[in-house]
């Protein structure tokens, strides 16, 4: 991937403290039931969100099929900031290349995720930049994904 390219930077405000919404990001029953774009499930065949923890988790896509993905936690700090990597991978753990995950080229062999979250009076700001091109993660649906997990994670949130 070229480095002179834009990563993806997204940002959104959420009605709820900042504990709560950092709680939704590191407690695998809140993350069950927002951590996937609409119409798609994910599971968790290991998750550990300490530093140096990792997870191993699949989206099930009705229409696209599984999206296996592992990870390790580089930062953890409650509730203001994690820092995680994403490699993709088999059901069994091992890496796959992200071409024969079905991915482009340009698409990174690992992202490195970091999210923070800003309190805003009674809300919380929270900002996900990755190490991918805003141009190719649009190009794939990775940028999309996150704005409807959002959307799902505010609607959780207000419940």
């Amino acid at each position: 991937m070229k480095t002179d390219k834009k990563e993806l930077f997204i940002t959104h405000l959420f009605d709820a403290p900042a504990e709560v919404v950092f709680q939704a990001w590191t407690e695998k029953e809140k993350l069950e039931k927002w951590y996937a774009p609409d119409g798609c499930t994910i599971e968790f065949k290991a998750i550990d969100v300490t530093q140096g923890g990792t997870f191993h988790s699949c989206i099930h896509d009705p229409v696209h099929g599984d999206c296996w993905i592992k990870g390790k936690y580089q930062e953890v700090t409650p509730p203001q900031r994690l820092v995680f990597t994403m490699v993709l991978s088999d059901e069994h753990g091992n890496s796959v290349s992200s071409l024969n995950a079905g991915k482009t080229e340009d698409w990174p062999e690992e992202l490195v995720t970091t999210v923070t979250f800003e309190p805003v009076g009674s809300q919380t700001k929270v900002s996900i930049h990755q190490t991918v091109a805003e141009e190719e993660a649009k190009k794939t649906g990775a940028y999309q994904s996150w704005i409807k997990m959002f959307n799902k994670l505010n609607r959780m949130l207000n419940q």
